[in-house]
């Protein structure tokens, strides 16, 4: 089969990183394929199901018109910086143009080791690699940036991870791999030459519309899009889990689903990453650590920008600080249409917090929660909402809520529309997915595929699916830890 790759990275910045091949493995076999993104990318699903597409998917073999290379990046990890990192188990194939004009990465993830493996195997396992496929789907259908899963190939290999696992590859698909980490490596490291070609290769790739050699205004533009990710994050439940320099894209799109999971019980200090035992990441914490990411950024850009240093400093820290004000706005806006508000109101954040008050006092489960608001319209049962202990505490606040309602001027049905278009009914619920990827460790992928089903249509209701929409048992959650995906 054809695939249309074009290399501009290699072209433009091919010595930022290490020309190298994906190793082959001992058996591949496709485990799941995206058709959709796959036409989506102008490649035939077909093609890539042949023994041919398999082969390229699991690095044994090259597509025609494919340069392989496994970028180099640095990265603060937990707050301290390690300063070269890199591509050390994934190679970039190459990129296409999709049928919607878009430039996209397609990459492999797993496929072997690289001059950046320091001392690792360069291999993925299976579980986390379906992980990925999993919460990265869900994101794409729940309208969040994120990179996506194109493939997931099983090697025929055994990777050692304290104990043997099932090893696999995953193809993920982005807008680009360029990082906070990418720029952080060479300013630390590069010339000031090489930071300025990346710079321009980020801002004509990502950001054509801003004028070139502006390193001001591409910060503003970068800070913009974390803002409104992180609050598109905050208003699924969603904890990334491992906000290092090296997980930030400067594209805006979501990476890294490693040690990822999802609220059950409304807890704004929940984190469960074995490797961020203090919290740092903790799901309250993401929008205090993009900015921390930002401002990294900010160091990099600021050898590049022309004029007296001292107000350079001031003019980049007031352009990082804008984050809390596209953040707190964009998180007003997205939670206001949780709640079914369409119009702005002066009292609407108060509401909204109120109504977190309420959900963490009484350990309500954060995804239900909204769909039970939308229920209480329709005087429909409320599996969710009943649970709850102080009654009066929740009905002052549901006569509030109905009565901003009805300052809105449209009927009660309408807005339970809105609310039950905007608020998932389904998402990656953690015990659901381990589930699906301890079956799958076993050799049984059904778990797995009907999990995918169900998470592709999130706000629709699918008959015989309910227990998809209820979260974990309490004791599972608080036992639970997500790993870095190895």
């Amino acid at each position: 089969m054809r695939w249309p790759f074009d290399n501009t990275f290699v072209r433009d910045l091919g010595w930022l990183g290490a020309r190298v091949d994906p190793v082959p493995v001992r058996a591949p076999e496709l485990l799941a394929l995206n058709d959709d993104l796959a036409v989506e990318l102008g490649l035939a699903p077909a093609g890539l199901r042949s023994p041919e597409g398999v082969a390229v998917l699991a690095g044994n073999a090259l597509a025609e018109g494919s340069e392989p290379i496994a970028q180099g990046y640095a990265g603060h990890q937990f707050g301290q910086l390690t300063p070269v990192l890199g591509d050390g188990r994934a190679h970039l194939l190459g990129e296409v143009v999709d049928t919607h004009g878009r430039r996209r990465d397609i990459a492999l993830k797993g496929s072997g080791r690289t001059p950046f493996s320091r001392g690792g195997d360069g291999r993925a396992v299976t579980g986390p690699v379906l992980r990925e496929y999993l919460v990265s789907e869900f994101m794409h259908a729940a309208g969040v940036p994120t990179t996506r899963a194109l493939a997931a190939v099983a090697t025929g290999e055994q990777v050692l991870r304290g104990r043997p696992l099932p090893g696999a590859v995953l193809t993920r698909v982005a807008a680009s791999h360029l990082r906070v980490g990418t720029l952080v490596l060479l300013a630390t490291r590069g010339s000031r030459e090489q930071l300025a070609a990346a710079v321009e290769h980020v801002r004509a790739r990502h950001y054509p519309e801003l004028p070139p050699h502006d390193p001001m205004a591409l910060l503003s533009a970068v800070v913009e899009r974390q803002a409104r990710l992180v609050a598109q994050w905050m208003s699924l439940g969603f904890i990334h889990g491992v906000m290092n320099t090296d997980n930030m894209t400067l594209s805006g799109e979501t990476i890294d689903y490693g040690p990822c999971a999802f609220l059950d019980a409304y807890d704004p200090e929940t984190f469960f990453s074995s490797v961020d035992a203090m919290g740092r990441y903790r799901y309250s914490a993401q929008p205090s650590m993009a900015v921390w990411g930002l401002a990294r950024l900010a160091e990099c850009l600021l050898p590049l920008a022309d004029g007296e240093p001292d107000a350079l400093m001031t003019e980049a820290q007031e352009r990082v600080e804008a984050f809390a004000g596209i953040h707190e706005q964009a998180w007003l806006d997205r939670f206001r249409i949780k709640l079914g508000l369409v119009r702005v109101g002066s009292e609407d954040r108060e509401l909204v917090e109120d109504l977190l008050m309420i959900a963490k006092a009484e350990s309500l489960d954060f995804t239900g929660l909204f769909r039970d608001l939308a229920r209480v319209l329709r005087r429909e049962q409320t599996p969710t909402l009943d649970r709850v202990e102080d009654t009066s505490r929740w009905e002052a606040w549901r006569e509030r809520w109905l009565t901003r309602l009805e300052g809105e001027g449209k009927p009660v049905r309408s807005s339970a529309e809105i609310m039950d278009e905007t608020n998932p009914l389904y998402i990656p619920r953690n015990h659901l997915v381990e589930e699906a990827l301890a079956a799958a460790h076993a050799g049984d992928l059904t778990p797995f595929e009907q999990l995918l089903e169900v998470l592709r249509s999130p706000f629709v209701e699918q008959e015989g699916r309910e227990r998809y929409a209820e979260p974990a048992d309490p004791a599972f959650t608080r036992g639970y830890v997500t790993y870095c995906g190895t």
